[in-house]
């Protein structure tokens, strides 16, 4: 993932300005460690961090049109760049870059091309034939971006808070699946699948119909220039991706480049769950698997990085972070610059336990699409920052656009949990994988049943976390909690933990 951060509008184009905007763009650049780029018109200023996956050799940002009237600088990658680029056959490209397309497709099409984006993105794109802008954010809030206003009436965008919380009077996530566009002066949403309205669907479940969509959810993440991996736990989810990974690797531009063998990786305390599981699966699959360690004093060690790379101060999302983000700096110093991972799918397909309580399938139904709207807060947020606090980006194919659409058409019927007829949480989906002639995994693990991830990597690092918590925090602490955060109070030692943590980094945010 890059990062990016723009300052619009904001009457100052000083020297001084534009040192503060670098300044603020640095913040970023643990983002973007490959290459850093500032462009200027007037009082508008659009700067990148760049992670390079695609086109390394010259596709720096920010990118332009060709007689650079229009500027966009780019977080995420496109997909379906190379079906785009045939459409507009008759434009000139700088670059090889996936993101080059996002420049002349608003040339030809304006702000409505969006929707023809297949793939993750945040953007900032500005008009220098009329000083207009438009800033995006993907479809599920995969990348993360933040909208700020200074107190002169300026637009500030940012891939993270850091980047805003000194300098804009007001700020805040901005929504995904949407554009914000100068001419409208607001938002408007841009992605609008038939699951959004909570609508149930009716569609019957074809298995073969969710496998192809998956595969080839897995498969358009192969596009890399760079090493690449994937994160396996051993649980379905990533093991489903690192099978499908294994199965298609072959035949891509990136076997011949880095090799047709697939490395996997994995974290857990000694003994723990994931450890043994996602070994076995390696072991099935034949992939060169990475198996790394941590402690309880680690985890506890990191704790400040994380809340200030993850930028929350959300109890499980810290939790669950804590792990990925260690591990992401050891598949850093392995020279992996991109990884696919495993989440979404339980949102999709109600895969935590207490789906199995829906009362109908209606209520089942209306709490996936609830789940998949506020993924960006959660476990988006883990798997994008968590990883991009070292220069690693992650990959989720179950987030999908495509995918989400076939997945959240299916009669939700299908996929309620009923233990009288054998149906555990994510049946669907296990189904869809039940191959018996070609197996995608043995069948243990195609039906083992869901671990949350920092139980999966081992029991303690809870029950630490809880402990280490009860030394910082005292009863009398907790007993002013409402007076010293009134908002979102803290209602355990280990949240208010978290919570003196993030205030010392992010004073003036409220969530």
């Amino acid at each position: 993932m890059c990062g990016i951060l723009a300052v619009l509008g904001c009457s100052d184009d000083s020297q001084a300005k534009r040192v503060r905007v670098l300044e603020l763009s640095r913040r970023l650049k643990h983002r973007g460690p490959d290459w850093s780029g500032l462009y200027q018109h007037g009082d508008c200023y659009l700067a990148h961090q760049r992670l390079a996956i695609i086109d390394p050799a010259s596709g720096d940002q920010p990118l332009f049109n060709e007689d650079k009237s229009i500027v966009v600088t780019v977080n995420g990658e496109i997909y379906n760049h190379e079906e785009l680029r045939k459409k507009l056959a008759h434009h000139k490209f700088r670059t090889g870059s996936d993101c080059d397309v996002i420049a002349h497709l608003y040339e030809e099409y304006g702000e409505d091309f969006v929707d023809m984006l297949d793939g993750i993105f945040s953007f900032v794109l500005l008009d220098t034939r009329d000083n207009s802008f438009v800033v995006a954010r993907d479809a599920i809030g995969v990348t993360s971006l933040y909208i700020g206003w200074g107190l002169d009436g300026s637009v500030w965008i940012s891939s993270e808070l850091k980047g805003l919380n000194d300098d804009c009077e007001h700020f805040e996530s901005f929504p995904p699946g949407h554009l914000y566009s100068s001419k409208s002066g607001g938002f408007r949403r841009w992605y609008n699948p038939p699951w959004f309205s909570e609508a149930i669907p009716s569609v019957p479940y074809d298995p073969l119909v969710l496998r192809r969509a998956f595969e080839n959810a897995v498969t358009k993440r192969l596009m890399t220039d760079v090493p690449f991996g994937v994160l396996l736990s051993g649980g379905l989810d990533s093991s489903l991706v690192a099978s499908i990974t294994a199965r298609y690797l072959a035949g891509t531009k990136a076997a011949k480049q880095w090799g047709a063998q697939l490395h996997s990786f994995c974290v857990g305390l000694e003994g723990s769950p994931d450890l043994k599981a996602a070994r076995e699966v390696a072991d099935y699959l034949g992939t060169v698997h990475h198996e790394f360690h941590f402690t309880v004093q680690d985890g506890i060690d990191a704790i400040e990085d994380v809340i200030y790379h993850i930028e929350t101060y959300d109890v499980t999302t810290i939790r669950a972070s804590t792990p990925m983000f260690l591990m992401s700096r050891k598949i850093k110093s392995l020279g992996v610059k991109m990884v696919i991972s495993g989440e979404g799918s339980d949102e999709i397909f109600g895969g935590y336990l207490y789906f199995h309580k829906a009362p109908d399938k209606d209520e089942f139904h209306r709490e996936t699409c609830r789940k998949i709207k506020a993924l960006h807060q959660y476990d988006c947020l883990r798997a994008n920052k968590a990883t991009s606090a070292w220069g690693l980006e992650a990959r989720v194919p179950f987030l999908d656009k495509e995918f989400i659409n076939v997945a959240m058409s299916i009669d939700p019927e299908a996929k309620m949990i009923k233990k009288d007829e054998g149906r555990i949480e994510k049946w669907v989906l296990r189904r869809a994988f039940d191959d018996e002639e070609h197996p995608y995994l043995p069948k243990h693990i195609l039906y083992r049943q869901k671990e949350q991830f920092s139980d999966g990597v081992g029991y303690s690092w809870i029950d630490g976390l809880k402990a280490h918590a009860a030394r910082h925090v005292t009863d009398k602490m907790m007993f002013n909690a409402s007076f010293i955060f009134p908002h979102n109070t803290p209602t355990t030692k280990e949240a208010y933990y978290y919570r003196m943590i993030f205030e010392r980094f992010f004073p003036q945010v409220i969530f």
